[in-house]
């Protein structure tokens, strides 16, 4: 049983991968606390708590309220994300800006935020929800694995920066499940008939959607969570994948880029 006394903060848990693992969590024992934009009450043992990753405030007063509420925030995981499709042409700088600033500056606003409270405590842990999109790019999400390129870098240089204060920091790489994600997934503006990569994006999208909704089991990314809060020494990273995206992620850094990419796009059916 997990530690009652630990309190986990989990951001993006009104479904998907965070209400599951905010779920596990409070089974455990774990003081959970779960935050949306829009929370709904919860019956899932767990205390739910707005907060928008893209406003400063919103972030810096969800926080305040777990510290006055729990004394302390012994871990954060980071689950908040959206996904923007479409060709990085089709995509406008506005769209582009909207995804880092859930994806990437959401969890750097968390972090900057909880990060003097686990430095106060000189003990802490940091997840944060990456991709394998964030090792291998997809073509008609770019954008999207940009923030998770982003996030990868991000996470291992703040790794090396609070190693010294106690604190660790975590990545858990998902491949494809089933979650809300496919279906709250957008496609840009300009992703029409008009455009010349419709065809295309419509075909990767449609096959991507396809293999997510084949895997229901969110277990592995909720065990990956409770290995990590249960570790003196966690790993760096955590991918999480069927087989297949498993072996291509190890074997990536060694394949000729020609292969790779023809890999990639016989899966997304691209010519």
């Amino acid at each position: 049983m997990g530690n009652p006394t630990k309190v986990i903060l989990i951001t993006g848990a009104s479904s998907g991968f965070g209400r599951a693992i905010a779920k596990a969590l409070a089974a455990k024992n774990y003081r959970v606390f779960g935050t949306a934009r829009t929370p709904a009450a919860s019956s899932d043992g767990f205390a739910t708590l707005t907060m928008d990753v893209t406003q400063d405030d919103s972030v810096s007063a969800c926080i305040a309220d777990v510290i006055r509420a729990a004394g302390r925030i012994d871990a954060v995981i980071n689950n908040a994300g959206m996904g923007i499709a479409g060709a990085i042409e089709d995509t406008t700088a506005a769209e582009a800006q909207i995804q880092f600033e859930t994806n990437f500056f959401g969890t750097h606003r968390v972090c900057r935020a909880v990060l003097p409270y686990l430095r106060a405590q000189r003990a802490g842990t940091i997840i944060n929800i990456s991709s394998l999109a964030g090792l291998i790019p997809l073509p008609f999400q770019g954008f999207y694995s940009a923030t998770k390129f982003a996030i990868e870098a991000y996470s291992e240089a703040l790794r090396m920066e609070v190693r010294p204060f106690g604190i660790s920091v975590s990545m858990i790489e998902p491949g494809d499940f089933a979650t809300s994600f496919t279906a709250n997934r957008r496609m840009t503006n300009a992703t029409t008939s008009a455009s010349p990569y419709y065809e295309s994006a419509m075909r990767a999208v449609a096959t991507m959607a396809r293999d997510e909704q084949a895997n229901r089991d969110l277990s592995p990314v909720i065990r990956a969570v409770e290995t990590i809060l249960e570790s003196r020494r966690p790993a760096l990273r955590y991918p999480r994948a069927n087989a297949v995206q498993r072996t291509f992620s190890a074997l990536r850094p060694f394949l000729p880029q020609v292969l790779a990419e023809r890999l990639i796009r016989d899966t997304y059916g691209l010519k």
